[in-house]
């Protein structure tokens, strides 16, 4: 069997391959990213795999796969789901015939941005039951167990990771034997009353039947020996309950708290949802206190609270709820720690005699222990250098200005995405982030509300075909008076470089591109103007000539005067550097630079910084700026901003351009 050093998202991947997964879709978001990537690294005959338009069509292409009688996985991060929700309902109403597993990444802590959310809450409603890995040979594990879950009783299955297993590297045991065949049966039923929700009699009968698949779900479960209980084998009477990635902290947190294994109650839960009830009501009667450590939100203490009160055990039970635990962030060894630390306290806990403190293997005290739960250093990243979208928000900047109005004015709406990075300094532009085409729509409600001067939208081309196109197709619809700037560097770069529908056609695995601006002409924007970022002035006239149109509208309403668009276009610059596509060497004259440091505070760019001017005798000069031929591309950008023309490029003398 071999061993590989894999991580939790690459042995999701293995193991859906290992249980013969046939259709394979999402939509990069990390921390699941690296799920959908690995596989389209993969040679795999036979099998569709595909980075779609969003996560609700990725969902919906593999639900119709497994409607089909295929094994299909769908891969997204938390706030993917959001996305998806509106057909997965349906889905789970319907169920499955084929295996579906809807792999998602959680993210406590947001170490990746976007809304710390929970994704069993979407699970709950659905009626969906709900894996949980805590490492990556779990995960490799546990992907499979949720295929054979879902065959078993005929729904979707979740299977909810977190960053720190996502991420994490460890190694993993493949089995590449007998390794299943995606031939499978297809599946063609024509049956109105389960595949569609026309009549309210179709619609409960359907909820009836998702309430029936939950249950044979938590008995499949039950059967599997899934979650684990493990009780005391001493007179101690404290438990505790731990899911997903925490599961993976526990004996860490025991030898730090200086805690026998076998002197606690244990429930190990890889399965979150259904709530196991039978093991749960054989913890209480085991245990007088109970701490239950889950991220992010309380849905097992909830449900053990419920049971308490059934069965009407009166112990006490700690976690989030009673404040031991955090609502935010993960839990880890200190977390952990201060939990059992509370439990120890306690006089009916039977440990409060032999740990009346809590001390690390290596001495330390619970407060060097916990210190490790503090906030990391707040850092404002830009975007890369030679950007194009750096050009494009100092072209937008210029224009305000240039309307002689402020940028504390003048609403300029953000969304997901590299683009998103115009909200830090030195831009400090965008007012908003939502969610996947949020921009479009939000700046024709600040233009609706009354807002008295222009009024921007900003979009990437992934994010546009992802979410914005709906918001557009409504402002030309009403004749909003706005400008939306598309920035279109043809990757989803934000993520990992994935391809998006605009791609060009020699990345598409097999695909072709969709021509952006064809799709822009179509839509009917009352303007279109295509741009290169790099191009300063060009773009800042384009971008001045959308707000004077909106200018005009806001002073005469009956202007015709409605939807601008300016796309600007220009590839990624760290793809362009990788097909060895550079524009000329920026070089400094050091006799020309008088340090005002102009360049630095307007761009931002990471390839300026400062050195000492070379003199004769060896000896550093005076401070100047210097260009990291190593980071430079070449764009310009920072020559249109240097007033004694000390930056030039390096095939002219002086600076000069």
């Amino acid at each position: 069997m071999p061993r590989l050093i894999l991580t939790g998202n690459e042995a999701v991947a293995r193991g859906a391959l290992c249980a013969g997964v046939k259709v394979a879709t999402g939509y990069p978001g990390t921390p699941s990213t690296g799920c959908l990537a690995h596989l389209l690294s993969l040679d795999l005959p036979g099998r569709h795999v595909e980075w779609s338009a969003n996560e609700k069509v990725a969902l919906e292409i593999a639900a119709g796969a497994a409607w089909a009688g295929q094994r299909a996985l769908v891969t997204m991060k938390m706030t993917g789901v959001n996305v998806a929700y509106d057909a997965l309902i349906s889905f789970a109403y319907s169920g499955t015939n084929g295996g579906l597993v809807i792999y998602v990444a959680d993210d406590p802590g947001v170490s990746a941005g976007m809304a710390e959310q929970d994704t069993r809450g979407f699970a709950e409603m659905s009626g969906l039951a709900v894996l949980e890995p805590a490492t990556p040979a779990d995960a490799y594990r546990l992907v499979r167990e949720a295929f054979e879950l879902s065959e078993a009783v005929g729904a979707p299955v979740f299977l909810r990771s977190t960053t720190a297993v996502a991420l994490t590297h460890a190694p993993v045991s493949i089995d590449d034997t007998d390794k299943p065949s995606p031939d499978r049966p297809l599946v063609l039923e024509k049956d109105i009353a389960r595949y569609t929700k026309a009549g309210s009699a179709i619609c409960i009968t359907q909820h009836q039947a998702l309430l029936r698949r939950l249950d044979a779900a938590g008995r499949w479960i039950a059967d599997r020996g899934l979650n684990v209980l493990r009780l005391s084998k001493t007179d101690t009477r404290v438990g505790l309950i731990v899911g997903g990635a925490v599961r993976a902290c526990l004996d860490e947190a025991l030898d730090a708290a200086r805690i026998e294994r076998d002197s606690v109650s244990v429930l190990e839960l890889a399965a979150s949802l259904p709530f196991p009830d039978e093991l749960a009501v054989r913890l209480l009667a085991a245990c007088d206190t109970v701490i239950v450590a889950e991220e992010l939100e309380p849905y097992v203490e909830r449900a053990l609270y419920v049971l308490a009160q059934r069965t009407g055990w009166n112990g006490r039970i700690a976690g989030t709820l009673d404040g031991t635990f955090e609502r935010t962030g993960e839990i880890g060894v200190p977390e952990i720690v201060r939990g059992l630390s509370s439990a120890v306290r306690s006089d009916s806990s039977g440990l409060a005699g032999r740990s009346p403190e809590v001390i690390s293997p290596n001495g330390e005290r619970p407060e060097a222990v916990l210190s490790s739960t503090g906030r990391p250093i707040p850092r404002p990243i830009t975007v890369c250098a030679g950007c194009p979208h750096r050009g494009t928000y100092l072209a937008i900047e210029r224009a305000i200005r240039d309307a002689g109005l402020s940028k504390d004015e003048v609403v300029v709406t953000g969304d997901i995405g590299c683009t998103i990075l115009g909200m830090n300094p030195p831009f400090d532009l965008l007012w908003t982030e939502v969610s996947m085409g949020s921009s479009v729509s939000l700046a024709q409600g600040y233009a609706h509300a009354g807002v008295k001067t222009p009024v921007i939208a900003t979009i990437g081309d992934s994010t546009f075909f992802h979410g914005g196109i709906p918001g557009l197709i409504n402002a030309i619809q009403h004749r909003t008076p706005l400008t939306l700037v598309v920035m279109d560097n043809g990757w989803t770069s934000m993520t990992g470089m994935q391809v998006n529908p605009g791609t060009a056609d020699a990345y598409q695995n097999e695909g072709r591109r969709v021509d952006l601006e064809a799709v822009l002409r179509g839509l009917g924007p009352d303007v279109l103007e295509i741009v290169d970022p790099y191009d300063l002035e060009a773009t800042s006239a384009a971008v001045l000539r959308g707000l004077q149109r909106s200018v005009d509208r806001l002073k005469d309403s009956d202007s015709a005067a409605g939807v601008s668009v300016i796309l600007a276009q220009r590839e990624c610059a760290i793809q362009a550097r990788r097909w060895g596509v550079a524009e000329r060497r920026v070089v400094v004259n050091p006799e020309a630079c008088i340090l005002c440091r102009r360049c630095v505070q307007v761009t931002g760019c990471p390839a300026l910084g400062l050195s000492f001017a070379e003199t004769g005798d060896g000896s550093p000069g005076r401070q100047v700026i210097a260009v990291d031929p190593a980071l430079c591309n070449g764009c310009g950008l920072c020559v249109s901003f240097c007033p004694p023309q000390a930056l030039g490029w390096a095939d002219t003398r002086g600076g000069d351009r």
